[in-house]
């Protein structure tokens, strides 16, 4: 019985990462023959999780060879990010795609626990009274700007707004009121393993993930697994020491740490925009810089100085196969890539260097929304029939 639960859990985890898969590609990548691969599909798609159809541009003589494809209308989970300065909720469907979203900007004002659980509940709401009649939510997923306690959602530290011990899943789900938990996973993190299954990241199992928003953040995957340390608080990258003697001041209550040097703040007052703020502002550097003016060019290459010191220092610890850039980071490297590799060059040592690609993002924004909405597929993808 366990056997045959995980056979279902494996093969609808296939088709939500993968999409439309003929049977003969399922038997193959499960190890079972195709008999099985059409009960287990039969009992999916009996439970309204996937449906069979011919493969789309099929030609020729002959019967075409079915493909299992994800009830995507259908199945859906609601998805929530929490970012410094926005917040963002997503119904997203079996198989990835977001079926609908709203957004609002979110104060730096500090602590805020009640105004973000109050925005998010009444987007979760819209979303729920728009989708079609028909649909069954799965389960919740959302994503923090810090560091999460597993197993509750707790903030135990969020340190760009002064969250310390916030009962954030807690208290999503009590606003939601939907009889469903809230899963909650520190956003670097989920955007490391939402590459892995979709994204830059796909079929590399050993890859870093860096997300720049107003910090820093760092999603490690080694054999495919996230490494999360003693607490669940490991892989905090963005505050690794990477200027020791004369660093900027951050948040943490140290100095020199790879956010402080290469985060919105040192990135906005090197370039001269002291007073302005946000991803856009950081995106209208890198385009200058793209562009040729001087002062912001100047400001993206000591920023590409100080990401190439933490990417060396990463690769030379945890030998990864791909370094992904996410977050306002994508459009920081494509800018600043030469001094970025230089220090890597320099640094890091050649055997893991050599074999370490780096990439930006494949998901782009999504990335950490999406892997908050594969956090909310995981009670489905483990045990389908009894989810739904």
């Amino acid at each position: 019985m366990r056997r045959h639960r995980s056979n279902l859990g494996t093969l609808l985890h296939h088709v939500h990462v993968s999409g439309p898969l003929s049977r003969a590609a399922l038997a193959e990548r499960m190890g079972v023959n195709r008999s099985t691969i059409l009960g287990l599909t039969a009992e999916l798609a009996a439970a309204g999780l996937v449906r069979e159809e011919p493969p789309t541009g099929t030609t020729g003589a002959g019967r075409p060879s079915f493909v299992v494809v994800p009830e995507s209308q259908r199945v859906a989970v609601l998805a929530f990010d929490v970012a410094v300065d926005r917040l963002t909720a997503a119904r997203v469907g079996l198989g990835g795609p977001i079926l609908d979203r709203r957004q609002v900007a979110r104060s730096r004002a500090g602590a805020d626990l009640d105004t973000v659980v109050r925005e998010l509940a009444e987007m979760g709401r819209e979303l729920l009274e728009a989708a079609p009649a028909a649909t069954t939510i799965a389960g919740i997923g959302a994503s923090y700007c810090g560091m999460i306690r597993p197993g509750d959602g707790m903030v135990r530290y969020g340190p760009e707004m002064g969250w310390v011990d916030q009962a954030f899943g807690t208290e999503l789900e009590r606003a939601l009121g939907i009889g469903l938990p809230v899963a909650v996973g520190n956003e670097a993190h989920l955007g490391a393993l939402a590459e892995y299954a979709r994204g830059a990241g796909a079929g590399s199992p050993d890859l870093i993930y860096l997300h720049g928003d107003v910090g820093v953040g760092g999603g490690i995957l080694v054999g495919g697994k996230p490494l999360g340390g003693e607490g669940g608080y490991g892989a905090e990258v963005g505050h690794m020491l990477v200027n020791p003697v004369g660093g900027r001041p951050c948040l943490c209550g140290s100095a020199g740490c790879l956010e402080a040097e290469a985060g919105e703040y040192a990135i906005l007052e090197a370039a001269g925009r002291q007073g302005e703020f946000g991803r856009d502002a950081v995106r209208a550097v890198a385009r200058d810089a793209a562009a040729g003016h001087l002062a912001a060019a100047a400001a993206v290459a000591g920023i590409g100085d100080w990401l190439g010191i933490g990417v060396a220092n990463l690769i030379n610890l945890f030998n990864p196969s791909v370094v992904i850039f996410g977050g306002v980071l994508r459009e920081i490297y494509e800018v600043a890539a030469p001094e970025v590799e230089s220090r890597i060059a320099q640094h890091a040592v050649p055997v893991s260097r050599d074999r370490a690609k780096l990439r930006v993002s494949g998901l782009a924004d999504d990335a950490t929304l999406l892997g908050a909405a594969d956090r909310g597929f995981a009670a489905l993808l483990d045990n389908p029939l009894k989810v739904v």
